[in-house]
């Protein structure tokens, strides 16, 4: 049961610190591969999954948030969406493989969804960037 609720602290973490919530998975992981107690194999996927689904889950409110921009309670002026917009235009998809750093990582992954990045382009770039992440941090750990 133990492993079982450290798998699912990574995987919430993870998930979590894809979303807009001000979370580090990376902590997180580092302990867990520090303390040894689980394969560490294990642990990346877990922080992987995670961290991937959390970012569709911004792609996913991304694809519905336009039709709530008239709304008074609408978080972004009208300028600054067409302005992120904009930047996602001139720099594509690729800039998805940033999706990785934090701060701007999270909303770019929302903004790819307001423009209907299609699944599967969104899919390979976001996880292709948050599994190297997490690969080089456990590469640093633990001496790889």
């Amino acid at each position: 049961m133990l492993d079982f609720s450290v798998y699912l602290g990574l995987f919430l973490s993870a998930f979590g610190a894809a979303s807009l919530l001000p979370l580090q998975s990376e902590a997180v992981l580092v302990g867990l591969l520090l303390n040894g107690g689980q394969p560490a194999a294990a642990l990346l996927a877990v922080a992987c999954v995670g961290n991937v689904l959390g970012s569709v889950l911004n792609a996913a409110l991304g694809r519905g948030l336009e039709r709530y921009r008239e709304r008074r309670w609408f978080p972004v002026s009208p300028a600054r969406l067409e302005q992120a917009k904009a930047s996602y235009r001139r720099y594509g998809r690729w800039s998805l493989l940033l999706s990785w750093v934090p701060v701007i990582g999270d909303p770019l992954t929302l903004v790819a969804g307001v423009m209907r990045e299609p699944w599967w382009s969104f899919l390979l770039l976001v996880s292709l960037a948050k599994t190297a992440r997490y690969l080089v941090l456990a590469a640093l750990t633990l001496g790889w």
